[in-house]
């Protein structure tokens, strides 16, 4: 049965509270240049334009620099509990402490300096239009997608269309063990739509201009 949008959107503002309050409680300061030297173990995927993750399903690897310390802290904490199932990124996660997790946080969300996305971005079709509103994207992500509501939201603009829409597609998963994301709320809103609606809304999210990049990294430091 598919949650009312005024349902989720109080979700949404519960779940932001909680989200800061993880944020208070972890009183952690990530420092840039400690999570420099500790991102070695991100650059061989994160750190090479185009690269492409293989398993479970074939799709670029995101982009990740000049996304938000606690969206990035957010993530990985949540591959560490297994909410987000991903055999690598479970893998890497859970040898992280709260400390290695802040500093590569700090890191990445410094790594795109002088980047800005534009107030406003290319209208979507109709169609598309439609289905944006549909899942009250904007309500989250901000009018440009550049500017969620929360920093432990992600900034969506100009991310891979084809990670978009494996990512999109995981939140409608249920019980199993190697793919799905348990978020509550992006569960309620990709239930709504179907398999070509996401990839719709994916390709067009990949389209627009953001803060967003994948900026390769030497391995020698």
């Amino acid at each position: 049965m598919k949650q009312p949008l005024t349902s989720l959107l109080k979700t949404v503002v519960a779940s932001a509270t909680v989200a800061l309050s993880f944020g208070a409680a972890a009183q952690v300061t990530g420092d840039v240049k400690a999570g420099e030297s500790k991102a070695a173990m991100c650059i061989g995927c994160h750190g090479i334009p185009g690269y492409q993750n293989s398993f479970p399903e074939i799709h670029k690897v995101p982009k990740i620099s000049g996304q938000t310390d606690k969206y990035i802290a957010a993530a990985l904490v949540a591959y560490q509990k297994g909410e987000r199932k991903h055999p690598s990124m479970r893998g890497i996660a859970g040898s992280l402490s709260e400390q290695d997790i802040a500093d590569l946080a700090a890191f990445y969300a410094a790594h795109n300096p002088g980047v800005t996305a534009p107030e406003t971005v290319k209208e979507p079709s109709a169609v598309v239009k439609a289905l944006l509103d549909k899942g009250a994207c904007v309500s989250c992500h901000g009018a440009n997608f550049s500017k969620p509501i929360d920093p432990s939201y992600p900034k969506i603009a100009g991310q891979h269309a084809d990670y978009l829409y494996v990512a999109l597609k995981s939140y409608t998963v249920e019980n199993n063990n190697v793919v799905g994301r348990a978020n509550p709320i992006m569960g309620g809103i990709a239930k709504q739509f179907t398999l070509a609606e996401l990839k719709q809304m994916a390709n067009y999210l990949g389209s627009i201009e953001g803060e967003l990049a994948t900026k390769p990294q030497s391995r020698f430091r």
